[in-house]
């Protein structure tokens, strides 16, 4: 057998690079999967080699052969030029933000960001001397008009993981690159699989791989890929925090890995399904998701986008509370969970208001958002049509 390569795996598709990225069978005895290296400590065989620290690995917080193995699989289906595998996905986006900024800087992040990256910007980055000045997801080439002399980074999601905003991550990209401003994307939706971020001009690209990397509701981690310009700062932060995942975790990751792309077609296709039978519901206002022609950015994710995952998000015609809860406990296979990404469906009721400074949040009625697992689509109908049955017979 043949030993493949990066670059020779270059004129492969995507699903077969997934397959192979990272692994060094020959390495390991001929065995497929990178075992699992758990343990702190590494062993120099010589006083030479103490000194020189001339061998690949020091000691467990600068990696080791399993940690490696998921960073360079991420760093080649990422198209970039360095990744690191963070304990959780907030961590991620925590590393990424402490790499672009420093005292004095100002930040400015979406509005419709993760609410967890918001209570850290106006939290733990505040306190060192870190201003975050919130903007409209939909500001495109106009947030040029908000870039100050210190503005060190501009972040941005998309789409937002509940209101479900696509954001013109190119036109920022553009304007940033004018400005010398990073720029950072929380691309957990759509992972590289549907959208390469580092070839849409992202610096540091940000995922959650607790989603869909892992699949299987049984993992925490982040991952932050760089591109050559970044690449060095990304590491020396990383190295100064230490906040690597285990050997267990990453072993997971690569798992994960082999079936992503099969996955996530799996859950748009579904996904979709889902979405345009509930457009259809008399139950429902709107549906918020951005392959649906009704989407107001429709258009910008047909121009970016290879294809939709599985979470969208539902706005109900008026109904109280007690009707919205007679709903959600009658339901069987969606689990109410804040995840997203795993094998099995969930929903969960969300309000965007009070994680709402530079755009207005209101909805007509009450709203959820829903992550489609790997469920057989007419099980799933049934299920939310067992559920709006038990919505009306509260007779409120």
């Amino acid at each position: 057998m043949t030993k493949t390569t990066w670059e020779t795996r270059r004129k492969n598709s995507l699903r077969t690079r997934l397959a192979h990225a990272g692994r060094k069978p020959f390495d390991q005895y001929g065995f497929v999967n990178t075992p699992v290296y758990r343990g702190s400590t590494v062993l120099f065989e010589t006083a030479e080699a103490f000194h020189s620290h001339a061998q690949p690995y020091t000691y467990a917080t600068k990696g080791t052969p399993t940690t490696r193995a998921l960073e360079e699989a991420w760093t080649e289906i990422a198209g970039a030029e360095l990744s690191v595998a963070a304990s959780s996905g907030l961590a991620a986006i925590a590393l990424a933000l402490m790499t672009a900024a420093k005292a004095g800087d100002h930040l400015l992040v979406t509005d419709s960001a993760y609410e967890p990256t918001r209570i850290f910007c106006d939290g733990l980055l505040k306190r060192f001397g870190v201003e975050t000045q919130y903007y409209d997801p939909r500001a495109g080439a106009d947030i040029s008009a908000l870039i100050r002399p210190n503005t060190s980074a501009i972040v941005t999601e998309s789409p937002g993981s509940l209101s479900m905003e696509i954001q013109d991550v190119p036109a920022i990209a553009k304007v940033a690159a004018t400005h010398g401003v990073c720029v950072i994307l929380d691309n957990t939706w759509a992972t590289p699989i549907f959208f390469p971020a580092h070839e849409h001009g992202v610096d540091l690209c940000v995922e959650a791989a607790t989603k869909y990397l892992s699949g299987h509701a049984d993992l925490l981690m982040g991952l932050v890929s760089a591109n050559k310009a970044w690449a060095k700062r990304l590491r020396a932060t990383y190295d100064a925090l230490a906040m690597c995942p285990g050997g267990d975790d990453a072993y997971l990751a690569l798992r994960g890995l082999r079936t992503m792309e099969l996955r996530m077609r799996e859950q748009e296709r579904a996904g979709l399904a889902l979405a345009k039978w509930l457009q259809e519901r008399e139950e429902v206002s709107r549906v918020l998701h951005p392959a649906l022609p009704s989407h107001p950015d429709h258009a910008l994710w047909k121009r970016d986008f290879g294809g939709a995952a599985g979470l969208f998000s539902v706005i109900l015609r008026p109904a109280p509370k007690q009707a919205l809860s007679a709903f959600l406990n009658r339901l069987e296979l969606f689990g109410i969970g804040y995840s997203w990404g795993g094998y099995e469906s969930l929903v969960i009721p969300f309000d965007c208001r009070r994680a709402r400074t530079a755009t207005q949040w209101a909805p007509e009625g009450p709203t959820l958002r829903f992550s489609i697992g790997l469920e057989d689509v007419e099980d799933l109908q049934a299920d939310l049509a067992a559920g709006f049955e038990a919505m009306k017979k509260t007779g409120i």
